[in-house]
Parts: C-alpha cells; sequence; structure tokens
C-alpha cells in the first residue's frame, strides 16, 4: 500500500507575485488632472470668482480710462485686452493656493504613498488649472468682443495669440507651485503669489505705452517676460512687428519652465 505524503510547509514553493509596475507617467498626470478638475467643477464659486474680476476690469478699463490713455490704434480695447487676459491669469494664483492647501490638508503625503511618478502630482495640478485657465480666456474674450475688440490680423493668428496666452499661463503655474511648496500655507500662498504680479503687470507694456513711462523704468519694461508676450499676442491678433516678441515671448516661457519646473520638482522631493 502506497502512502501519499503531504508535502511540508518548508518544501511547499509558493510562487511570488510580480510587483505590480508603476503606471505610465503620462497615465499618472491623466488621472491627477481629472482628480483636479472634478474638484473645480464641484466648486462652482471658484469658477465664478476666477472668471468675474477679468469680465469687470474689461469693463472698466475700456471705458474709465480708455478715453484718457492715448494708445496706437483707435480702439483701446484691442490693445487692452492681451493684458487683462495675463491679469487674469496671474492675479487669483488659483494654483499656489490650491496646492498649498492640498499640501496642508495631508493630501499630498496621500499622493506620496501611492505607485506614481512625482513630478506627475504636479503636472496634474497645472494641466487642470491650464483649463480653468482656458474658461477664464473665454469669458475674457467674450466681454473683449461686447466692448469693441476684433481679431484684425486673421482669425487663425488670433487663436495663436491665445495659445501663446496659455503657455505663458502654464509656465507661471509652475512658480506657483514652488511657492506654494515653499510657504505651504494657503493663505501665505495667496499673498506670495500674488506679489510677482503687481509689478510685472503694471510696469508693462499692458495699459500705456513703455515710451509713457520713466525712463528708468522704460528698460525694465521693455524686456520683461509680462510685456513681450503681451507685444507678441498684439502682434498676433492686430498685425504688426511679430518675429521679434515672438521668440523673446518664447524664450521668457521656456526659461520659466524650465527653472520653476525644476525647482519645484526639487522641492517636491525635500518637502
Amino acid at each position: 500500500m502506497t502512502t501519499i505524503t503531504a508535502p511540508s510547509p518548508a518544501q511547499t514553493t509558493v510562487p511570488r507575485q510580480a510587483a505590480p509596475p508603476a503606471a505610465a507617467p503620462l497615465t499618472d498626470i491623466a488621472v491627477l488632472s481629472k482628480r483636479n478638475l472634478i474638484r473645480i467643477v464641484r466648486t462652482p464659486r471658484l469658477l465664478i470668482t476666477s472668471a468675474i474680476p477679468p469680465a469687470l476690469f474689461v469693463v472698466l478699463f475700456r471705458y474709465v480710462f480708455g478715453g484718457a490713455i492715448h494708445t496706437p490704434g483707435p480702439n483701446y480695447a484691442d490693445y487692452l485686452l492681451p493684458t487683462i487676459m495675463i491679469l487674469a491669469m496671474l492675479l487669483g494664483a488659483t494654483t499656489a493656493v490650491a496646492f498649498a492647501t492640498d499640501l496642508a490638508g495631508g493630501m499630498i503625503d496621500r499622493f506620496r504613498s501611492l505607485p506614481i511618478a512625482r513630478p506627475a502630482v504636479l503636472a496634474g495640478r497645472t494641466s487642470a488649472d491650464l483649463l480653468r485657465t482656458a474658461l477664464v480666456l473665454a469669458v475674457s474674450l467674450g466681454v473683449g468682443t461686447a466692448v469693441g475688440f476684433r481679431f484684425h490680423n486673421g482669425f487663425l493668428l488670433g487663436i495663436a495669440g491665445l495659445g501663446l496666452l496659455l503657455a505663458f499661463g502654464y509656465a507661471m503655474s509652475w512658480e506657483m507651485i514652488w511657492v506654494a511648496l515653499k510657504v505651504k500655507d494657503p493663505e501665505t500662498a495667496q499673498v506670495a503669489g500674488f506679489l510677482p504680479v503687481v509689478p510685472l503687470v503694471f510696469a508693462s507694456s499692458g495699459f500705456v505705452p513703455v515710451l509713457s513711462l520713466p525712463g528708468w523704468l522704460q528698460g525694465f519694461a521693455k524686456v520683461q517676460p509680462v510685456s513681450v508676450t503681451i507685444n507678441a499676442v498684439r502682434a498676433l491678433t492686430q498685425g504688426g512687428p511679430l518675429f521679434h516678441w515672438l521668440w523673446l515671448s518664447g524664450a521668457w516661457i521656456g526659461g520659466i519652465l524650465l527653472v520653476f519646473g525644476t525647482l519645484a520638482v526639487i522641492e517636491y522631493r525635500k518637502a
């Protein structure tokens, strides 16, 4: 009679399961972007507070200052709208506040515990805010059209101008991410994100020609990123010399992305 003996636990070999592969970075970014978009959609007051200020600025500057400020071209709305769009993207500092809120609430620590690419957490935030920015630009464009703004250089080049504004806003969102990681507090992030807006927007070619500024300020106003981007957008939407302003704006956008994207990733890994 044959006796069948069960193998001992030591003799039993259980195949080890392979660790699940980490998700591709692009997939991680898409998932986190969706999460941030859902959060924005579920907070309609955030969309409203982002869209109302630029609409008010367009109307107020068009009818309060439009008759007193002498600018190239017959219509101040054509000169003004690119500036209001940039101001709308920067003034709220929403990226800094939202990311600092996640950081203070422990959400970022939860993301760190997941098998996802770390830069994807940052890119997911900025990508979602890019779509929010597109909505703000659409509102600004609608109000600007109502008060006289037009694409005088062709529809396709006008759309290219809006794309350049979105690229600039996306680059600046990485600066806001870095600010949020440095201060780690939503209220402080809102103030810190606002500080660069005042000199960049108001000491620029945004509201008045650079030549009308004091001589000591003109050098800064001619080369700083907001001025060159506004000038490039005006060239795209209204006509005029394009290549000089376009490559300067592209260089600023690329430089801001490179510098603050790198700093934000480094700071995120240290936090």
